[in-house]
């Protein structure tokens, strides 16, 4: 056990203090069996994997090996990364003066070891913090041997009068810079096949080979790769001796429930000051923005290879609340509550985060993005009102029959910009419509109440009970038959 502390600064100090060394995935063991036994979470803020991800990556923590995260985009692979600094010992001592951060008890550099010998006891200690332990590197095309293994500094060389073949002619490169510390590589496949090889001895027996001459460097790294497996085919790959090299192989995935993946959205996107005093977002509502994530998935437009990002709820919900603050600013409110209509003002941000298949862009980003929306309102509909189709059967009775038989008579425009006063009032002239609400969904009332009986609309119209127009920010309710006959919005 370590009982070394910050203020220890000499190499003499650090023995008498009973300080042994240990290697990183010992560290790291200790220290996730510290937190089993305590029950503390391996991860903050990881939603969604506790029975699936986590076990796998503890599993292969307490085996010492190292780590490649395969998954698609938005999976929190680069978060589970960086959240294993949290496994590291607050503070290590490092041999200060040295080219790499060596423990003062084993150093592995020549210059390190000869530091060592010239001043003994008196070696001079500094303490690094865990912050300080983790190496990231984006794996791109341009990457070189030089930038992660090192190479000779022909001006250092020069200026000090030292040979080629003198290892203290060389720049170390990131990978022997992260010496105790956990480095990780990002879209690992996106590396070329020849740097890819020279992780080989690296992974496998701790050395590395600089410009022909061997240099053996026992370093000791965790090393943490992350993978798309759209990579595989589409950019590059993993070469086989390099996959049989990294230990253990661990696959992520979206969230399963939709409870697990509002909570990720929660957790991630970003109010802006003063968006909270002034829009509040229904339950139902935020509810059908995370059912579009869902039903992109599933979409025969979008490529399933590419994934579709936990980032685009994160981005639709930023989008929402915007919306619904700009109303607000717009008809002088202090608030305002979101509504279905400002699903609508979220195109960009789903725009922006699917990559479209054929027949995706004959459809339009737009088109596909409204699909989205419409397939959403579809699939929450019956968790909070009688499903439709139930209804055509007879196995319930129809409390939509007051509200079909209204809009056969009559239209009604919802207005994204509309004053909540004007919103209310065109709400509450449907027939039926505030009574499906009450008998349903008891306990939610006032402005939650408004949404619900909106929501109404929507699901009626997404499964063809009532008609549907849309045209910019105005959205008409109308009589199905009736909307058969209107001009197409795209010829207006």
């Amino acid at each position: 056990m370590n009982t070394a502390s910050p203020d220890i600064f000499t190499l003499g100090a650090l023995r008498d203090s009973g300080y042994v060394p240990q290697t990183i995935s010992a560290e790291i063991r200790n220290n996730l069996v510290s937190r089993l036994q305590s029950g503390a979470p391996l991860f903050e803020g990881i939603v969604g994997y506790e029975d699936t991800v986590i076990p796998d990556v503890q599993r292969a923590l307490l085996a010492g090996h190292s780590m490649n995260l395969l998954g698609l985009r938005g999976q929190a692979k680069t978060r589970m990364a960086r959240g294993l600094t949290e496994l590291l010992n607050e503070w290590v001592p490092v041999l200060d003066g040295a080219p790499l951060p060596e423990d003062p008890m084993a150093p592995i550099t020549f210059q390190g070891a000869k530091l060592v010998e010239e001043k003994g006891d008196q070696a001079p200690v500094r303490w690094m913090h865990r912050s300080e332990r983790y190496v990231e590197k984006l794996a791109t095309p341009d990457v070189s041997v030089a930038d992660l293994i090192g190479d000779i500094d022909p001006i250092k060389a020069a200026n000090e009068g030292l040979d080629y073949s003198d290892p203290r002619a060389l720049h170390f490169g990131l990978i022997p810079r992260s010496h105790r510390c956990i480095f990780a590589i990002n879209e690992l496949p996106d590396l070329q096949p020849r740097i890819q090889v020279a992780l080989f001895n690296i992974l496998q027996e701790g050395d590395i080979q600089i410009r022909g001459f061997q240099m053996r460097l026992d370093l000791d790294i965790q090393f943490v790769f992350t993978a798309n497996p759209e990579d595989y085919t589409n950019r590059g790959a993993i070469i086989t001796p390099l996959k049989d090299r990294i230990q253990s192989q661990i696959l992520t995935h979206y969230p399963a429930s939709l409870e697990d993946a509002m909570s990720i959205t929660d957790q991630e996107a970003k109010w802006q000051p003063g968006q909270s005093d002034r829009v509040a977002v229904p339950t139902v509502v935020r509810r059908v923005l995370e059912r579009i994530a869902f039903e992109a998935r599933e979409s025969e437009f979008i490529d399933e290879k590419s994934g579709v990002s936990a980032r685009l709820p994160i981005s639709a919900l930023e989008h929402l609340i915007a919306a619904g603050e700009l109303r607000a600013l717009r008809n002088g409110s202090p608030n305002t509550t979101v509504r279905v209509t400002d699903l609508l003002a979220v195109v960009p941000a789903v725009n922006g985060k699917v990559e479209l298949v054929y027949e995706g862009e004959q459809e339009g980003a737009a088109g596909v993005a409204l699909a989205l929306v419409s397939k959403a309102i579809r699939r929450e509909f019956p968790t909070a009102f009688p499903d439709i189709e139930s209804v055509k059967r007879g196995k319930v009775e129809d409390p939509y029959q007051p509200i079909v038989a209204w809009f056969n008579k009559n239209e009604l425009s919802v207005l994204r910009d509309q004053p909540d006063s004007e919103y209310a009032a065109a709400l509450h002239q449907v027939d039926g419509l505030g009574e499906v609400v009450t008998k349903y969904c008891p306990g939610v009332e006032g402005d939650e109440a408004l949404a619900y009986m909106e929501f109404v609309l929507h699901g009626l119209a997404a499964y063809n009970e009532i008609g549907q127009s849309v045209l910019g920010a105005d959205v008409t309710f109308g009589d199905l038959i009736g909307n058969l006959f209107e001009p197409d919005n795209d010829e207006d």
